[in-house]
């Protein structure tokens, strides 16, 4: 025991160095689960409340301090209430098994390339269209009406789909699980009263949805024919087929385990 305590001594600093070096791994781990989604906002939200906190007993505002100090007692269940999603998704990612990892990276890169060439050849035809893509928050509770479909992600099943003459041409289709499940799905739309007029419904629809989960949402414009993707109620406009293919990738990230 006296040769253990000797070496951990002696070798304090690398054990700090390590300490240290997890601690930045785990919230450098934390900022990529959290990064694009409404949890960014609840982040700042909380660390606003801190500084207030600090303020209050600097200042001696006693009955903010009182109002502050009862909620930060229960800080950890406001936590984990409100980061729930994002810490089931955390715990999945452990979890996953690593050994079937480029099974599921060829399988689902192939899912990406179909998406992107249905969606520019939507595009360069100025046919309007919403894909929902679902990741980890199950999206059963928000979708309304819908025709089951159940089939292989195809790019000329996604183009005909939205083609003018179909009957379930207006709705969202959604991909759950790397296969195409139900289209003509109608979403929430967003209340959000600083979106611009100019944005259609199918742009309303798509950061309504993605307000509430943290499924990645494809529109095209019926109007422009250019390509949108929304996260976290946020859009990034007037892609083309590479910027598109690398944000998927990027948001997706199949195979890495991060999403």
């Amino acid at each position: 025991m006296g040769g253990i305590d000797a070496f951990l001594k002696s070798s304090r600093w690398l054990l700090d160095a390590l300490d240290i070096g997890l601690v930045a791994f785990v919230i450098y781990r934390i900022i990529l689960l959290i990064k694009g989604t409404r949890a960014v906002q609840m982040v700042l939200g909380l660390a606003v409340m801190l500084v207030v906190y600090v303020v209050s007993q600097v200042t001696g505002l006693y009955t903010l301090q009182w109002l502050l100090d009862n909620f930060l007692t229960s800080i950890v269940l406001v936590i984990v209430v409100i980061f729930q999603s994002d810490i089931r998704r955390a715990l999945m990612h452990v979890g996953r098994n690593p050994f079937f990892a480029d099974v599921a990276y060829r399988e689902e890169t192939k899912v990406i390339d179909e998406l992107v060439t249905a969606v520019v050849s939507l595009a360069n035809k100025k046919i309007g269209a919403l894909i929902v893509i679902e990741r980890e928050t199950g999206l059963k509770n928000f979708l309304e009406i819908g025709v089951d479909i159940d089939a292989r992600v195809s790019s000329d099943l996604i183009s005909a789909i939205f083609l003018p003459f179909s009957p379930i041409h207006d709705g969202a289709l959604i991909l759950q699980k790397g296969r195409l499940q139900r289209a003509g799905c109608f979403l929430p739309l967003s209340q959000n009263p600083d979106i611009s007029k100019n944005l259609g419904t199918r742009h309303r629809a798509a950061i309504g949805l993605t307000e509430l989960v943290d499924a990645v949402a494809i529109v095209v414009s019926e109007e422009t024919g250019k390509i949108s993707v929304v996260v976290g109620g946020r859009m990034t406009r007037d892609l083309d087929s590479t910027s598109l293919r690398r944000i998927l990738t990027r948001l997706l990230d199949y195979g890495k385990g991060v999403r």
